[in-house]
Formats: C-alpha cells, structure tokens, sequence
C-alpha cells in the first residue's frame, strides 16, 4: 500500500507515517516546514517535499508510484490545495485515526491508548521505555521524538501497540482500547471543546468503549524522577505495565519482585523530546502550553534546579493559541511561584478566532500573584542576552512554548548551527512532470 501525509513532519502525523513505513507500506509527503520528526523520517527513506503545499507533488507520486490513501493532519483546512488536489484525483481519504484503526486491526495488535490533559506524552513515553528495557516488544506511536527510539514503530513480534491518543478533534473517541490509561482531565481546546462538560463527556465516551480503565490517582512512593508531575505519570506508566507483563496466577512473591523490576526502569527514564529537554547544560524546553502544565514543569525546574546546586530558575514563557488562552487566563496566578525571573513572550496564534481579542504579556503579568518578577519580552538579542547571562550566574533556564522560541532558544544556545544535512536532502519536486 502506497500512502500519502500532508502534514508529514509533525509530531501527530510524523510518527503515523514511520510506523507505516516500518510496517512494510511505501511512504511520502509533504509538510510547510521541517518538524520534529522530519530527519527521522529522512534517515528511514521517506521521500518528503518541503515548501509550498500546492498539490504538485502530491500529483507527481499520484502519476509516477501510485497513491492508495491520503492521510491528513487536523490542522490543514478544508481548502487546503493538496486536500483539494486529493479530492479531484479521487483518492481515498482520511485523518490519521482511520489509518491507526486500520493498522492495529490488520496487525492484530492490543490497543494500550494513554489519554489526559496532561501528561499523556510523557506517561506513553515511559511505557515504551520500560517495554524496551523489560524486552516486551511492542509497536507504538508517541507525539515526540523520543532519545531512545523513534517516534513510531512496527514490531511483527508485538503483541500490544501503545498509543497516545490525544483527545483534540475527538481522535481518541474512534478507536475502541484494550486499556484506556488516563492521566489528568481537567479542560482544554475550546475550540473543539465549547464546555468543560463536554470535554469531560468525552473522556467520559472514551471510557465506555474501553476493555479495561486505569485512572492515575496516586504517586507511588518508591518513584524517585524529578517533580510530583513526573512521579504522578510514572505511577501510572507501572500500573499498565503490570497488565503488560504476563503474571502466573497466584504467585504474589513474583508480582512483588516484578514490580520492583520495572519501578527500576522506569527511575531511570530518560525523558523525551520537548517534555523538559535539555538542550543543553543549564538549558531546558518543555512544550507546556496551559497553566497546569506550566505549574507542573515549573515545579520539576525548581526540583531539578535544587538538586544541581543551581541559584534557581528563569522561566521564558510563550503562550499557544489565543482561543485557549482567552479560556485559561486566570490560571497562571501562581503558576510561576518560586522561580527568579519570566520573560512572557507574545502568544503564538494558531486557528484563531478573528473576532476575539489577543491577550498582551501585560494581561497576562497583571493576573500573577508574583507579577513584580515577570517582564514582557520578544525572541531577539536583548532576551538572548540575558539568558545566557542568568546561565553563567548559575541559574536553570526553562523555555516552556509549543510555538517558534524553541527553535530561536536552540540557535541561541548553539551558536548559529547549520540546518540539518537531513533537511538538505529532502526531495521536492515542482510538477507532475519530474520523477521522484
């Protein structure tokens, strides 16, 4: 089977498109920009276009290999050229949830979806690891890149596919798991979700048409990883990997000893891509993006600052989405209690609401119970600067953002590094015309 992603290089469709390729399936697509996963799709084979999604490359694999399915990224509009230009070649087309479903029903696989508002990435994260490291094969798809595996995979030997089933756009709702894991749930995406209640209702759904549920309620006191936040995800990463792994009837004494054995892996997980990274010493990216995160990661800083003898933290902070952030405004009063210094960024828009307001830094600063330590900031030299000053003072640097500072905090950190050798091979036809 011949499969097509629009969106290729983000960390939703990316990963899909790796593990279809590890499944034997011919891969290509397209994406604006570079994304996360983009060299890890390069390195395994996979012909992409970068630049103008105008449908021409989509025509030129439609013409020279051949295209069984179309599959598209939640964030491309309905006019989008390549999903018009699929519609006009009469291809078979869907989102990724289909494509999933597909596949773990032709694999025969065991859905193991970990769903929540927070958390989610990292708790799927961690079951991977502890699969890997147990040698319990598996096949999965995680929305990061992970630094000990890629970020999707096929394994004919596996019996169980770990899924992070993400809950924007009702992706989760279509699919049916052996076990729902379920971190966190409070409220998010307001333009999908128009209440709380009818997000929690969909969480609701999401329970109702899984085997078995498993609910992170509690925090284990032999976990040692850094921040409550962290300990409350690994907690539950264990509890599904005692469903994993295969337990005699009735030998207590083993399922203690197990037990042990992966609370042992699991301490000594590595963590993942944009989930409290360090770039570089000192130098930390998270992807937090809604005030519980941010608590949440501020306080794994604090933790990991404390524990390095470091003089404290100084968070940069660039919101997402206006739509979400006019929601969860009132949120951030303490979210950055503790930390030395915020620079607030300007928020990254994204399928915007054009009748509503931006919010400004200063909004935003005003409603903090520690406003007198935040400042509003933009992504050039000055803030630079000071970042790299507060680093040689001995201070932990935490950039949270899902949005462009992660890039400009990589340069800044690195010196003007080049763009990937990776990206530079990246193919990209201009019409029908020219083989791939």
């Amino acid at each position: 089977m011949n499969i097509y992603f629009s969106g290729i290089s983000g960390t939703g469709v990316g990963p899909l498109a790796l593990m279809a390729k590890n499944a034997g399936m011919k891969v290509f697509g397209s994406d604006l920009l570079s994304g996360a996963v983009t060299n890890e799709l390069v390195q395994n084979g996979v012909k992409i276009c970068l630049g103008e999604q105008d449908g021409e490359f989509l025509k030129a694999c439609v013409k020279n290999e051949g295209v069984d399915w179309f599959v598209y990224t939640s964030a491309l509009p309905e006019d989008h050229p390549e999903l018009l230009m699929a519609k006009k070649l009469k291809l078979k087309i869907s989102k990724r949830d289909e494509l999933i479903s597909y596949l773990v029903k032709k694999m025969k696989l065991k859905m193991v979806a970990v769903a929540g508002t927070h958390g989610k990435t990292t708790t799927t994260a961690m079951i991977i690891w502890a699969c890997q490291k147990l040698g319990i094969p598996v096949s999965y798809l995680v929305g990061t890149t992970l630094p000990f595996a890629p970020a999707g995979r096929y394994d004919k030997k596996s019996e169980f596919f770990i899924y992070e089933a993400d809950e924007y756009d009702r992706n989760f709702l279509a699919f049916k798991p052996w076990i729902a894991a379920i971190t966190t749930v409070s409220y998010d995406h307001p333009d999908i979700y128009l209440t709380e209640k009818d997000y929690q209702d969909a969480f609701r759904q999401f329970e109702r048409q899984s085997e078995q549920v498993i609910r992170g309620d509690e925090v284990a006191s032999d976990v040692t990883l850094a921040g409550e936040a962290r300990r409350y995800d690994a907690t539950l990463a264990i509890d599904v990997m005692q469903r994993i792994m295969p337990q005699p009837k009735g030998l207590t004494r083993f399922m203690g000893k197990q037990r042990k054995k992966i609370v042992e892996v699991i301490n000594q997980f590595p963590g993942v891509g944009r989930r409290f990274e360090q770039i570089s010493e000192g130098f930390y990216s998270d992807y937090a993006h809604h005030p519980e995160e941010v608590a949440a990661t501020v306080e794994i800083a604090r933790e990991e600052a404390e524990r390095r003898g470091l003089k404290g933290v100084i968070a940069v902070y660039e919101p997402h989405q206006n739509v979400r952030q006019s929601e969860m405004a009132d949120g951030y009063a303490e979210a950055f209690d503790g930390v030395k210094k915020v620079y607030w960024l300007p928020t990254y828009l994204t399928r915007e609401d054009p009748k509503r307001k931006v919010l400004t830094p200063e909004n935003f600063i005003n409603k903090l119970s520690n406003k007198k330590v935040a400042e509003e900031a933009a992504l050039d030299e000055d803030l630079a600067q000071k970042l790299l000053k507060w680093h040689e003072d001995g201070f932990l640097v935490l950039l949270m953002t899902a949005g462009p500072a992660d890039a400009w905090l990589r340069k800044v950190v690195y010196a003007g590094n080049q763009e990937s050798a990776a990206t530079q091979l990246i193919h990209a036809p201009r019409s029908a015309d020219e083989k791939l």
